[in-house]
């Protein structure tokens, strides 16, 4: 399967704001955003004012990158957002949120969504029981999630573990004892935090 290979910094740098890709090392000095904030190239600190369609371009590339999703499956989430009743691009959200991999970084089992893909695809989790290796399996509600008993003892999962920095959204439900989340509820809009502007989306899909 095709993935981004490169340095995930360029992707900030390109949106021109901090995407969280990298997880702790992008709240310090280091963040590529902090040290050069202007998009990456040889024309970066030149680029013209974007158009209309430009900038929902751009929005789309933005949310692409924060979860971690390529062009086909972005597009798959777009057409089963839009079947359902409701406003499309808080439905399109809804799903993205409900991404596994996205799930097991806001319970923070990992510390952001590139190292959740990792962890998952790693067979470190079950879902009601059952290995599940599938970044990209979409949760529903009642569903539990537990770290495998083989995994427990990892040091970097009782790091995580012992890290009180990140606030679990109240659609989860997440038990440091026991390791386990569970799906209360699929998540509203405003249960994401992220500074994004889904009508954008819909009306570049609508051209």
């Amino acid at each position: 399967m095709a993935r981004y290979t490169g340095s995930v910094c360029r992707l900030c740098r390109r949106e021109g704001e901090k995407l969280f890709l990298k997880g702790d090392r992008c709240y310090t000095g280091k963040c590529g955003v902090s040290r050069r904030a202007y998009a990456p190239g040889q024309h970066g600190q030149g680029r013209k004012k974007l158009s209309e369609y430009g900038v929902q371009l751009r929005e789309k590339q933005k949310v692409k990158r924060y979860y971690g999703v390529l062009e086909g499956q972005f597009r798959k989430y777009f057409a089963m957002a839009n079947k359902k009743q409701g406003v499309t691009g808080e439905n399109f959200l809804s799903i993205l949120e409900s991404r596994l991999d996205n799930v097991i970084y806001r319970v923070g089992l990992a510390s952001s969504r590139r190292e959740a893909r990792q962890l998952v695809s790693h067979g470190h989790f079950t879902i009601n029981g059952k290995k599940v290796n599938i970044p990209s399996y979409l949760v529903k509600v009642g569903e539990v999630i537990s770290v495998r008993d083989k995994s427990r003892d990892s040091s970097r999962i009782k790091d995580l573990m012992t890290d009180a920095g990140r606030t679990v959204p109240k659609w989860l439900d997440m038990d440091k004892n026991t390791m386990t989340a569970r799906i209360v509820a699929m998540a509203s809009r405003e249960d994401i935090d992220l500074p994004v502007q889904e009508h954008l989306i819909v009306e570049f899909y609508s051209k």
